[in-house]
């Protein structure tokens, strides 16, 4: 649900621009009107395969949502949203030939069919192409605005749908990592936790399966072992939170709530109302105050500047002064040769350059190896392992490579923002234009990997027998032997094993040249399109901070003419209309500064509003 208050401060905000002729203050508010009317808190629940991911979405929302059995596989991320009444929505994206995003297709269909589409067994490598589905259910967990995205499992977290699922984590809230207590946390786990943990604000580990594992104690404690030594104090600090789906689902039934509490889902559920909702709805809540608070400022600017020339006539030349100075300075921020300008393109323009240098550098390594394991075995007994390890370590390189570029993207804009004050507002970055398709990499292709059948060994035998034995027959009857005695017949079971081999030689080393082929296609196909995939969202970065900090520039030059101006008509007045106005001027910077005190409460707001939110929590949702 939209929080009341903050859209009620933006609506009187945007009255007070409409009032005090500033259309320019608007655009910024009509933004987070936007984003406080969509109160979506993305929670992503990701693992490997068959860690109990879509049971753990079905027993948090008590209904059969995500398809779970033994032979069933996620094959599309699923999105479970609150609704008033059971609904499924298919939702396909696409691309124009020119790159440009079309609008989504978006097909409703009967709530019972939905594993015929998001499940590998209704829906094998997603031939549907589909992006997600969508699932509407009444249920007061989601009431609040939590949306749970079940993720494929299919391949794991080195996948492709590994890959695409880090491209989403920059537009979640949470992501809860998903591992069963059969074992403790493996290296792609723990990879994909130090990754998570620098792309989103809040990541939680969920260990499942705790009645099928009496040891799944002695596993939790090895994986708060493996966080510690993780080496991000970030990530050594994400909670765990082991629990049992089927104890969950079990009590819900029964209505038992000491079933519950052993469940574990407790705790989780108060996480992801104390910790995820709550923190969301604090971030709304701060960011309305500081763009209703820069607008207060923008808007008593001109007010500020008047009333002082008018209560003190002599210092009206130093002030008119100053502003004057403030206003050329603030033209000069508008400018194409500011310098916040060129800082922006000179650093877009390096960043490209870095990110797809060490994209480069790092597929290159991956294929230097990946060629070497190739050429130490035959690709026909090995090549299931090769494609699986060459994928895994491509998405690894991946993935490190889309850290690594916006941690950089977010650098520079805070370098940008640094020309301005530095305190500047940043804009919200978007990384990818979708929450759920950006950054899928393409599967390795398999090649034609010829191997010699029992008839071809034969005829390849037969046919350097033959040679050896005619070739030896023919020197042995120069000493008066038969064409067919024992030396030719040796020589020819000796020639036939050699031709053999050798064939069987050839054959293995064209089978390894096919795959190193193979791999140096893979490496040159994700090479392209992850080098697409980071311009596209590096050129987003840019147009965004360009058009964010050209408003404030323009803000900045308006509010201060205004105030030139205002000064500048104070210091013709007679005395009585400068009494009048004094009065008049007052009164508004008390209406604007009651405005500004109403944003200031609503940030000092939002602590009490986590607590309240997290006690009621307790209760309410469970």
């Amino acid at each position: 649900m939209a929080l009341p208050d903050a859209v009620a401060l933006v609506e009187l905000a945007l009255k007070a621009t409409a009032a005090y002729k500033r259309p320019d203050l608007a655009r910024r508010l009509q933004q987070i009107r936007v984003r406080l009317l969509d109160p979506n808190v993305r929670v992503l629940v990701v693992g490997e395969f068959k860690q109990g991911k879509s049971q753990l979405v079905n027993a948090l929302v008590n209904a059969p949502v995500c398809p779970v059995d033994d032979d069933i596989a996620t094959a599309i991320p699923t999105a479970v949203r609150y609704a008033e009444t059971a609904s499924v929505t298919l939702v396909r994206e696409s691309e124009s030939d020119s790159g440009e995003p079309l609008p989504a297709q978006r097909t409703e269909v009967p709530v019972d069919q939905l594993a015929q589409y998001v499940s590998e067994a209704g829906n094998p490598g997603n031939r549907q192409q589909l992006t997600y589905a969508e699932v509407g259910i009444p249920r007061k967990l989601l009431q609040g605005g939590m949306v749970l995205v079940d993720t494929p499992g299919v391949g794991g977290l080195g996948s492709a749908h590994g890959a695409a699922t880090m491209a989403a984590l920059p537009k979640a809230d949470a992501v809860l990592l998903v591992s069963d207590a059969a074992q403790e946390y493996t290296a792609p786990e723990l990879d994909f936790l130090e990754s998570a943990r620098q792309l989103c604000p809040n990541v939680a580990c969920v260990v499942t399966k705790t009645d099928l594992y009496p040891h799944w104690r002695r596993i939790v404690e090895l994986n708060h072992g493996h966080l510690r030594r993780v080496g991000d104090s970030s990530v050594a600090g994400a909670p765990v939170f082991p629990v049992s789906s089927t104890l969950r689902l079990h009590a819900l039934r029964g209505e038992d709530s000491a079933m519950m509490q052993e469940s574990g889902y407790v705790e989780l559920i108060q996480f992801l109302q104390r910790d995820v909702v709550a923190r969301s709805d604090e971030l709304d809540r701060r960011s309305t105050s500081q763009a209703v608070v820069a607008v207060a400022e923008q808007i008593s600017t001109a007010f500020s500047s008047e009333l002082m020339t008018l209560e003190d006539p002599h210092k009206a030349a130093e002030l008119m002064d100053q502003l004057k100075r403030a206003k050329a300075a603030a033209d000069d921020l508008k400018q194409r040769s500011a310098r916040w300008n060129i800082t922006l393109n000179d650093g877009v323009g390096d960043l490209n350059s870095d990110v797809e240098y060490d994209l480069r550098d790092r597929l290159r390594a991956v294929s230097r190896e990946a060629e070497r394991i190739a050429e130490s075995s035959d690709p026909k007994d090995t090549w299931d392992q090769l494609v699986s390890w060459t994928e895994q370590q491509v998405s690894q390189a991946a993935t490190q490579n889309f850290v690594w570029a916006i941690q950089r993207a977010q650098y520079l804009a805070q370098q940008v923002a640094d020309h301005f004050s530095s305190n500047a507002v940043l804009p919200d970055l978007s990384f990818g234009q979708n929450d759920f398709s950006s950054g899928e990499l393409r599967n390795m292709e398999k090649p034609e990997l010829e191997v010699m059948g029992v008839g071809n060994k034969l005829f390849s035998g037969l046919r350097g027998g033959y040679g050896g034995m005619v070739m030896v027959g023919m020197a042995t009857g120069l000493a008066g032997m038969s064409l067919l005695n024992p030396l030719s017949a040796a020589a020819g079971l000796a020639f036939g094993g050699k031709t053999v081999a050798d064939e069987l030689k050839r054959n293995k080393q064209r089978r390894q040249s096919d795959a190193k082929m193979a791999v140096r296609k893979y490496i040159d196909d994700v090479t392209f399109q992850m080098g697409k995939d980071t311009r596209d969202m590096l050129r987003q970065v840019q147009r965004t901070l360009r058009d964010h900090f050209s408003q404030v520039a323009e803000e900045m030059s308006t509010s201060l003419a205004e105030a030139v101006s205002s000064a500048g008509s104070a210091v013709k007045m007679d005395e009585t209309q400068r009494v009048a106005r004094i009065r008049d001027l007052k009164a508004e910077l008390e209406r604007i500064e009651n405005m500004a005190q109403r944003a200031r409460g609503l940030a000092g707001a939002a602590g009490a509003g986590t607590n309240a939110l997290a006690a009621s929590s307790r209760a309410g949702a469970l």
